[in-house]
């Protein structure tokens, strides 16, 4: 079951909740902003589904209230980051920021962070960087979620990948696990009863299925493109563990529950080039080829990636999102008792 929540009601109640739990005032803002805007743009699974794991991750200490990410060492446009536990919404909105901020000096800015937590949806700070008229491509690894290919235990993460580009008539944003489908998204059908439409991991016996009760008891997800995607995620995973200094999917397995985990935020400034023009013209010509095509239903079309969040976003801005009664009733609890 489903009730219709405006953004205003939702913000409002998320900015009490965090504040009730120890977060400053302006914190409390932030934070209640960034779960509005992720189930703005549809994705209830890392928005408003994801609150109440967030306050369990506060309560059990693994999430520092009082914490923020701090630069620990730089070299040109190089800066490695320590998240010190804080929330990981917060550390990646700060260091998308300095991301942007080097850009700005010198054309591309990377910030690589250890030690921090989940930043819910990923989508966030690639918009973040658009905005500010900037390429952006950020990554985290994750607690092991999804097998090597050919091995049947968990041994990789689904670790999340971001790549925005910046256009006058709506911004492209890449946001994609390695999973054919997230986690949050298989808790998502699993809280509204339903199947998932392919399959999207493994049962305990190892077959692909499209349970999403089957995947969550596992924790198996499918690696999107079989091998090639449980390559990439490997790929990530080194990457965000050896620019940080941080913490690998193997060393985050370890623990009963995720936390202290490595990202990468890495931004580029497109106007150092002096051709925005032409941006825009490249832009226009690669998505226009793209939707010239035969639909394969009648009333089908094709989406450049991006496109079909900022169109949930302007519909629920209008009509009210949609929301789990049950994960709502579960908010107002935290908040009333």
């Amino acid at each position: 079951m489903t009730i219709n929540i405006t953004a205003k009601e939702m913000n409002e109640v998320l900015t009490t909740l965090f504040s009730k739990y120890g977060f400053s005032s302006e914190k409390a803002k932030l934070l209640a902003h960034v779960h509005t805007e992720n189930t703005l743009h549809g994705v209830n699974s890392h928005g408003i589904n994801r609150v109440p794991f967030f306050i369990e991750q506060l309560l059990r200490g693994l999430v520092r209230k009082d914490a923020e990410a701090e630069k620990e060492e730089g070299f040109g446009s190089i800066e490695r980051w320590d998240g010190n536990l804080g929330s990981g919404v917060l550390n990646a909105i700060k260091c998308t920021k300095r991301a942007i901020g080097m850009a700005k000096e010198n054309g591309m800015g990377l910030v690589a962070l250890r030690n921090t937590n989940h930043w819910m949806r990923a989508g966030y700070y690639g918009w973040m960087a658009a905005e500010q008229n900037c390429i952006g491509m950020m990554f985290t690894n994750t607690e092991p979620n999804m097998p090597a290919w050919g091995g049947k235990e968990s041994r990789l993460g689904n670790n999340p990948l971001v790549i925005a580009i910046p256009r006058k008539k709506g911004h492209i944003v890449l946001d994609m696990a390695m999973t054919q489908f997230s986690f949050g998204k298989i808790n998502e059908y699993q809280l509204s009863g339903a199947q998932l439409p392919y399959d999207g991991g493994f049962d305990a016996h190892g077959n692909l299925t499209k349970n999403p009760e089957d995947i969550l008891k596992t924790k198996s997800g499918l690696p999107i493109g079989y091998w090639k995607g449980s390559a990439l995620s490997i790929v990530l995973d080194m990457l965000a563990t050896l620019l940080s200094g941080g913490r690998s999917t193997y060393k985050l397995g370890l623990e009963e529950h995720e936390y202290g985990v490595s990202q990468i935020f890495m931004c580029i400034d497109p106007t150092t080039f002096h051709q925005s023009n032409i941006q825009e013209q490249l832009l226009e010509e690669i998505i226009t080829y793209t939707k010239d095509i035969t639909p394969t239903r009648p009333d089908g079309k094709t989406y450049y990636p991006g496109e079909k969040s900022l169109s949930n976003k302007i519909e629920n801005e209008k009509n009210g999102m949609q929301v789990s009664e049950e994960i709502w009733n579960r908010v107002i609890n935290l908040l009333n008792n």
